[in-house]
């Protein structure tokens, strides 16, 4: 249903959706380069779609090994733009970026038509609202729990949507609606992105957040179900750096700093963590054979494809 791909696409707050601690789900990292923990410890499927991409990704792991290299060598020639036979941090840096921009167009690109209902190359409010809330509000949708919720979540949109609208007529431009779908992605959308994790969080309305609100976001316990020892460390966390001021809450800017960690280049990261788990001969660099030999851990990386990379000549960088 599209209603479900939207929701899944506007999610903002499950950017990366981490498995322990929870919390870390709310951190942007401007453009997941996946939905799985950075965790050697469990295994190395973020590095698989760091490398591969996400859709690449589940390709990768449906192919047969020869299958697997012929394509992974495809995909190391497309890397290595001088053609030295070697992938550098530079090249590989810039293929992380590179499919990371393409993995946002893709998405607006998959969205912009089923709202641009008169095709006039913008996207109105009222596209949008009809074509996402129509039936849910209408007369005929009677269960009124779930109306309640899709209210909640119409009014969400509308205020996110205004604050993309940058010359505020009510319409989008192309560039207004990837802020709508991707704010992490747009300093102007900075505050929108903070108040909407407030507004998750803060269950009493008083426009903090305690520390039992902020353990709540990650961990409510089953009956009889024991606290694991990471909310603990949660705990403690918040009081010692979370709680920057001391005074028991979090405010605005300190969910900000918390969520928007600053200007760090998480592909940057992902690229030196890649070369530096592959790099068998610790020269700096990769060639095909290392990546080969360290297939297992390549197949699960976001340097193969971010959002449905090609590699057969069509997919230009």
């Amino acid at each position: 249903m599209m209603m479900l791909n939207l929701l899944a696409s506007l999610c903002v707050l499950a950017v990366v959706a981490f498995a322990v601690p929870a919390q870390e789900k709310r951190i942007h990292h401007h453009s997941d380069l996946s939905d799985h923990a950075h965790d050697d410890a469990h295994g190395f499927q973020f590095d698989h779609e760091a490398f591969l991409g996400k859709e690449e990704a589940k390709t990768f792991d449906q192919l047969t090994p020869e299958e697997s290299k012929d394509k992974l060598a495809k995909i190391v020639d497309r890397i290595d733009t001088d053609k030295d036979g070697y992938v550098s941090h530079v090249e590989l840096h810039y293929w992380i970026k590179h499919r990371q921009r393409r993995y946002i167009e893709e998405n607006v690109n998959k969205h912009w038509n089923d709202y641009d209902k008169n095709q006039d190359g913008k996207i109105a409010w009222e596209e949008y609202k009809n074509t996402t809330y129509g039936y849910y509000l209408g007369e005929q949708f009677d269960d009124v729990a779930d109306q309640a919720t899709y209210k909640s979540m119409l009014t969400r949109d509308e205020k996110r949507f205004k604050a993309a609208d940058r010359d505020q007529d009510s319409i989008a431009t192309r560039e207004e609606f990837t802020a709508f779908l991707h704010p992490e992605e747009f300093d102007y959308m900075r505050d929108t992105v903070v108040q909407e994790t407030m507004e998750d969080i803060d269950k009493n309305g008083d426009g903090r957040i305690n520390i039992d609100e902020y353990i709540g976001d990650m961990f409510t316990p089953e009956p009889g179900e024991s606290e694991p020892d990471w909310v603990q460390t949660e705990k403690k966390h918040f009081l010692e750096v979370r709680d920057a001021n001391k005074d028991g809450y979090l405010d605005a800017s300190e969910v900000a700093h918390w969520i928007l960690p600053g200007e760090v280049d998480h592909a940057d990261n992902e690229a030196k963590h890649l070369i530096h788990e592959t790099d068998t001969n610790k020269d700096g660099r990769l060639t095909l054979s290392e990546l080969l030999d360290n297939m297992d851990y390549i197949k699960t990386s976001t340097i193969t494809d971010y959002g449905g990379m090609r590699v057969d000549g069509h997919d230009e960088l």
